[in-house]
């Protein structure tokens, strides 16, 4: 390479985009990193996930040359690379792609030919520290790529023998089990003799695809050119194409001369920040480089998951997303961190990639405030962990915790396994970590098991191939299944098609599970958290006398409606009567009062939305929801719980909105211009060119809402009805969900509150009017009966200690007290303890009582006699022990529980003879 300074990390990222913008490409934005038509995929793990569709031949784009940076994660199924992360210099969680896409246009040759020149004209890499790989099948079944083999060997200055050729393992890509693949040729760069890790390991050879670090790849050029749709069938796509994929952040290592990622510019503001805030020396950070890494790469992860819409919780992306935050905060508080710390690195991320991902500068209060809400939830679980751990040494037997119980305060609570292995010592307890091992592996093995979707790709292949075989004969055209759930609910159409366990047939019976295909349809697939339509299809007997004697009467209960593939709907249902044809016409009708009732709950999320804002601030965001026909769920963005005033306020905002009977109007418009409009674009939605505005209010007056929405809504606001909230809660960090009614599920609220109350009222002997004083002078008397009763039985306590003061024994100059006491609770008895103790100065005792069902037992020393060896803890221990449990505490109080209350008797009578041994 001629010396130049080092390129950054944007202007190598822009030299991409422009090389590939002077070659005819379509600059495309990257995609969501939460997969909008897939749902085959947890996160979106390949730059060509976004145009899965074009391979496979059911979708189309107003181009033939794409290009762009996608960024993608790799942190679960096939393509996961967490363990790697941070032991290594190459691995991320996520990281960009840079990728270029020829959808049946150019192929092999030019893909190979710019490639070439790019690396070694624009980038200026040396070409003899280049090589290129190509597909030869070790299972001899499919042909040797020669084609792509040629071409590399025509590019100008590259050494021949460094075109080599290896089989599936390397370069033949499949994205899953089934779906596009084909044969690949990657490009590896040699970093030269030093970067091998391995040169004093005998035998060692470096090559390509080898197991050193000197040659890595940088490139792959995809030619994707079949579908897998099964482990041992290959179909040929109906066009060719290249798909390429060159690791961004390797690419820029190499670019800038450093041999890790992380040295990049990338990386190192990230770190900077985390050594800023620690105070660490350049030596104290290379001391703890692993955790460093960690941080750093998690800190990207967990700023752009959040800034695609994904919030921490405990399922699916949910979870990965809190796994890797707290995986981060536990490396944190390993280096020295005591107080939250991962939104001030995360501000990093934004100020490094923001420039390029705007979105991440948009949403970036947004973004810190849920990590700071989800780092100190997950210190106030660790010191939850702490306590749960006391309860499960106190019962745990043979002085050996559990595996299983290890780890579930380690899945539970983010407590790591040497803190449970440090507390344990200290009570002279082992822990069970091979239990641990086993139980972790286990839950990983779920883990991937349940990032299986609704559906997998072996059901998507179906469809497609339904939907391939309805356009080739014609019953359906390029654009699919033409649906219209706006204008009517119903609609006068064909059966074209009817899937039975999966499998296109002519004919359905009575009884038969079907997924009807329509010609037309009026109804509503899932999409945008409305539900979807049910209703029935129909051939009614009208249209089978037109239709003449060969058409049969027959009806179909839909239940369900769904889209599997862009242009393919189908209605999910039972065959009720006859026997329904392929190509019979027919009436699909959607059940009315249920979409109505949709519709209402429909606009009225919006209305929730807009007064949200309003009462609470413009930094609310929809995070989810709801809309189905009895009531909706609204999740969104706010730290903290509504104030009743707050909650108040909203709720009669939307009323008056109702009441005022605002016009609800739909536009369709260019993207840009509704955004800049003011219309709302939600987290997670994928939008085209032309979207679906629903705009709120009067012409020439300040609108009510406006926001981009593919749904069903009312004609005008007091379509609605009554609007009433039901709930409102935390469903995570920094998100809120509200759960409200219209129309008649807000009806039968009403009337069913209204009962309750009368009843209520009746049981009170008061009218409705005086209910909620006469609920408050019910309270007071309880609260009065309850003091007095708490009084009643502490006096009883009192004369039961007064009567076995009788029973104290001497062992040797010591007062010693063992006893079962009849108490309601543990405090009490810890409360006779130091009653006993006010009344000897110096002695033990130690009490054992039945509640609910288990034995208890409280110890109490007085502090003299724990210099003489007597100990508080040792004793509940010995006598738990004999009831079938376990515990421990200090020196001078401590507590216990069992599982025989037989022998509590028994346990008790040990006491004497332990002090004595104990002075002994």
């Amino acid at each position: 390479m001629s010396e130049r300074p080092p390129l950054t990390s944007a202007e190598i990222r822009q030299q991409f985009l422009d090389f590939f913008t002077e070659m005819g490409h379509t600059i495309v934005p990257s995609a969501s990193l939460v997969p909008t038509d897939d749902p085959t995929l947890l996160f979106t793990n390949a730059g060509m996930n976004q145009f899965k569709d074009v391979f496979l031949g059911i979708g189309t784009r107003p181009y033939k040359r794409a290009a762009d940076t996608q960024k993608v994660m790799r942190v679960a199924g096939k393509h996961n690379d967490l363990e790697d992360v941070g032991r290594d210099t190459r691995h991320h969680t996520m990281f960009e792609m840079l990728g270029n896409w020829s959808f049946g246009d150019y192929y092999k040759k030019e893909a190979i030919t710019w490639a070439w020149q790019l690396l070694t004209e624009v980038w200026r890499l040396p070409k003899d520290r280049l090589w290129a790989t190509c597909f030869k099948d070790d299972k001899g079944n499919l042909e040797t790529d020669e084609e792509a083999a040629g071409y590399w060997r025509q590019q100008p200055g590259i050494e021949p023998s460094h075109v080599l050729f290896f089989g599936r393992k390397d370069n033949f890509w499949e994205m899953g089990d089934t779906g596009p693949c084909g044969p690949c040729s990657e490009i590896h760069y040699d970093r030269g003799p030093d970067a091998c890790e391995k040169q004093d390991v005998p035998g060692h050879v470096c090559g390509v695809n080898g197991d050193c670090g000197r040659y890595f790849e940088i490139w792959n050029l995809v030619f994707i050119q079949y579908n897998r749709v099964s482990a041992t069938q290959l179909e040929p796509l109906p066009a060719k194409h290249v798909d390429t994929g060159m690791g961004f952040e390797r690419l820029v290592a190499v670019l800038q001369g450093e041999d890790s990622n992380y040295k990049t510019d990338l990386f190192m503001p990230i770190m900077r920040r985390t050594q800023e805030l620690l105070g660490h020396t350049r030596a104290q950070v290379e001391e703890n480089i692993v955790a460093y890494r960690v941080i750093a790469d998690h800190a990207r992860a967990v700023t752009f998951l959040i800034g695609d819409g994904v919030l921490p919780g405990n399922v699916g992306r949910a979870y990965v997303l809190r796994m890797i935050l707290r995986r981060a905060a536990r490396f944190g508080r390993k280096i020295g961190f005591t107080r939250p710390f991962l939104a001030e690195v995360a501000d990093a991320v934004i100020e490094t990639m923001g420039p390029h991902f705007t979105e991440l500068v948009t949403r970036r209060d947004y973004i810190l405030r849920a990590i700071t809400d989800e780092e100190e939830r997950f210190q106030r679980t660790l010191d939850l962990g702490l306590s749960r751990l006391d309860s499960v040494l106190a019962s745990v037997q043979d002085q050996i915790v559990p595996g299983a119980e290890a780890f579930k305060l380690y899945d539970t609570f983010g407590l790591p396994l040497e803190i449970i292995r440090d507390v344990a010592e200290e009570r002279g307890m082992f822990v069970d970590e091979a239990g641990f091992q086993e139980a972790l592996a286990q839950q990983r093995e779920k883990a991937r098991a349940s990032e299986k979707f609704e559906m997998d790709d072996k059901s998507l292949a179906a469809y497609s191939v339904a939907l391939r075989q309805l356009q080739e004969k014609g019953s359906l055209g390029a654009a699919g299944v033409e649906q219209d759930p706006y204008t009517s609910t119903e609609m006068e159409t064909t059966l074209i098609g009817l899937l039975v366990d999966g499998q296109l047939v002519q004919q359905a019976k009575p009884g038969d599970k079907a997924e009807v295909i329509l010609g037309a349809t009026p109804f509503y697939f899932e999409s945008g958290g409305q539900v979807a339509d049910t209703g029935i299809v129909v051939c009614l007997p009208e249209e089978a006398a037109r239709q003449g004697e060969g058409v049969a009467l027959w009806e179909i209960a839909i239940s369900d409606t769904r889209r599997p593939l862009p242009g393919l709907v189908v209605h999910v249902g039972e065959v009720r009567s006859g026997r329904p044809r392929v190509g019979e016409p027919c009436w699909a009708l959607v059940d009315y009062d249920r979409r109505w009732d949709i519709m209402r709950n429909h606009t009225a999320t919006h209305l929730l939305h807009s007064q949200l804002r309003a009462v609470l601030g413009t930094h609310v965001q929809q995070a989810g929801s709801l809309v189905a026909p009895d009531r909706l769920r609204f999740d969104f963005t706010h730290s903290a719980m509504l104030t009743q005033d707050e909650l108040d306020a909203v709720v009669r905002n939307v009323n008056e909105l109702v009441i005022d009977n605002y016009p609800v109007n739909v536009h369709y418009e260019n993207y840009k211009d509704a955004v800049a409009a003011g219309a709302m674009a939600l987290f997670g939605e994928k939008y085209g060119d032309v979207v679906r505005v629903i705009r709120t209010g009067w012409p020439d007056e300040e609108l009510v809402s406006q926001e981009l929405c593919g749904g069903t809504h009312v004609g005008m606001t007091a379509e609605i009805g009554p609007f009433i909230v039901i709930s409102e809660g935390s469903v995570g960090a920094g998100v809120r969900r509200i759960e409200a009614v219209t129309g008649r599920g807000a009806q039968s609220f009403i009337l069913e509150r209204l009962n309750r109350m009368n009843n209520a009222a009746a049981y009170l002997l008061c009218t409705p009017d005086e209910l909620d004083r006469k609920v408050q002078d019910t309270l007071e008397q309880l609260q009065s009966a309850q003091k007095e009763l708490a009084h009643v039985r502490r006096e009883m306590a009192r004369r039961d200690l007064e009567t076995l003061m009788g029973s104290v024994q001497t062992v040797g100059d010591v007062p010693v007290l063992a006893a079962q006491v009849n108490v309601a609770d543990v405090d009490a008895m810890r409360e006779m303890t130091d009653w006993y103790r006010a009344r000897v100065h110096s002695g033990v005792v130690v009490l054992g009582a039945i509640l609910e069902g288990r034995p208890q037992i409280v110890a109490a020393v007085t502090e003299d006699l724990t210099r003489r060896g007597l100990h508080a803890g040792k004793l509940a221990g010995a006598v738990a022990k004999v009831v079938g449990g376990g515990g421990g505490g200090k020196p001078t109080l401590a507590q216990a529980g069992g599982r025989d209350s037989k022998r509590l008797t028994e346990a008790l009578a040990l006491v004497p003879g332990l002090v004595s041994e104990t002075l002994s």
